[in-house]
């Protein structure tokens, strides 16, 4: 096991093409930083972020009630350490951000071993790896250490110091609004709360950011907003904050676990057939890859808030491996080793691919309805789309057959069998060709 923040950096490699590389090195700028949340962690990532997209931060201070929640305490920490009374440090914060119960209260004094154990976390089946445990809501101190070092323990007495600060201040949490042709928005969320946890955390805030980067250069139809909150309370509190602006949110995706080489996952909304659902597995169906559908249930991350019966907003989760589905869950080997360049770059042109395929989800109207029109005079037949590849002739007849201004271009892919794209590529050649219009409704 490498027990250093600074090893554990030297030991990964990276190895990707594109925009996956500058996504890996902001996982690798973030990874040090101790994030909880709430506190300073949160805002320097937050500042990371703002070095490439112009978001806005928000503080919400302690005692805020928001729902059936009340904004917690903000905690800070600048050290904490086991030693022996003879001062050989056993544990130590400062080599891993993981060895410390996150939101620990303070503590300097001896303690018998026995008390001790009482507030030590391992994992006797992976005796190298720290585990993340967290006591947000019920004071508490501890640390976490990997089963191997838990066996030295033999001493009658330790001492525990956690240099912490437990008191009021505030929540942090960021958006940032590319606004579209409609005031519909696509919403896109990731938390922000993880110490050093690469795949299950950092790879959503990287993908988040760079998902941004693009489609601000884009010419969107609908607007997307991105949040980076904290987990559950913070998507508690987004919602508690604007619930009237969350009902222009009509698709959204909670971005997490998208950096490691599982196949992609998809959990649907609450609603399961809502256009986000579909289209998803639509593109998840068409990619020559494996991949999990998993129906809703009301725990893992964000979508719970978001689907909520209150709001039942039409939000699921995209990942690779999903929640609790790979061994390195919420330990320290969720390290710069799991998550890859290449990995992180699939990741977002899938993400692309959702986008793209919901902005071109248009229902259209045959413009000659009475039986096929010809194809050859248009030059339609082995005609060639706008991204080089040749048009399907089986593609253009489903489109026009069912294009009477009641199938979506999703409905004609779904009643098809055919991927989004293939269908938005025939629609388009269509109405350059004046066969076909897109239908007001």
């Amino acid at each position: 096991m490498v027990d250093s923040k600074q090893g554990q950096q030297e030991q990964a490699t990276v190895l990707g093409v594109g925009v996956g590389d500058e996504m890996y090195r902001l996982i690798e700028e973030l990874y040090p930083i101790c994030r909880s949340i709430t506190g300073n962690g949160v805002r320097e990532t937050l500042r990371a972020v703002h070095r490439l997209l112009p978001i806005e931060v928000y503080e919400v201070a302690s005692g805020t009630q928001v729902f059936d929640w009340t904004v917690p305490k903000e905690w800070n920490i600048r050290e904490a350490y086991i030693e022996t009374l003879q001062g050989e440090r056993i544990v130590d914060f400062a080599h891993h951000n993981l060895h410390v119960l996150n939101y620990s209260t303070p503590i300097d004094r001896d303690v018998g071993l026995e008390e001790l154990k009482g507030h030590l976390f391992s994992l006797p089946d992976h005796p190298d790896w720290i585990p993340y445990r967290t006591s947000y809501y019920n004071e508490n101190w501890g640390f976490c250490l990997t089963d191997n070092q838990l066996r030295t323990l033999n001493d009658d007495a330790y001492h525990v110091r956690i240099d912490s600060d437990l008191s009021d201040g505030s929540l942090t949490y960021a958006e940032y609004l590319i606004p579209g042709e409609s005031a519909e928005e696509v919403l896109i969320s990731c938390h922000i709360c993880h110490p050093s946890l690469c795949n299950d955390n950092l790879s959503g805030i990287a993908l988040a950011t760079y998902l941004a980067r693009e489609l601000e250069q884009r010419t969107n139809r609908y607007s997307y907003r991105f949040v980076f909150i904290p987990g559950t309370i913070g998507s508690i509190t987004w919602l508690c904050r604007n619930q009237a602006r969350a009902r222009n949110i009509v698709h959204g995706l909670v971005v997490v676990c998208v950096g490691d080489d599982g196949p992609f996952s998809y959990k649907k909304s609450r609603q399961g057939d809502a256009e986000i659902d579909r289209m998803v597995l639509n593109v998840l169906s068409h990619r020559d890859q494996p991949f999990k559908e998993i129906d809703f249930y009301p725990y893992g991350y964000d979508e719970r808030q978001y689907c909520s019966p209150g709001f039942n907003l039409a939000v699921g989760s995209l990942s690779r491996s999903s929640h609790g589905d790979f061994p390195q869950y919420h330990t320290s080997a969720d390290d710069l080793t799991l998550v890859s360049a290449s990995n992180l770059q699939a990741s977002l042109d899938a993400y692309l691919e959702v986008a793209e395929g919901l902005e071109g989800n248009r229902t259209y109207v045959n413009l000659a309805p009475n039986c096929e029109p010809q194809l050859g005079k248009r030059g339609l037949y082995g005609a060639v789309g706008a991204q080089g590849e040749p048009l399907d002739t089986m593609t253009i007849l489903w489109v026009l057959n069912l294009s009477d201004g009641s199938h979506s271009v999703l409905d004609i892919a779904e009643r098809a069998g055919l991927a989004v794209a293939e269908v938005q590529a025939a629609a388009r050649a269509l109405c350059e060709s004046g066969l076909l219009a897109e239908h007001s409704a």
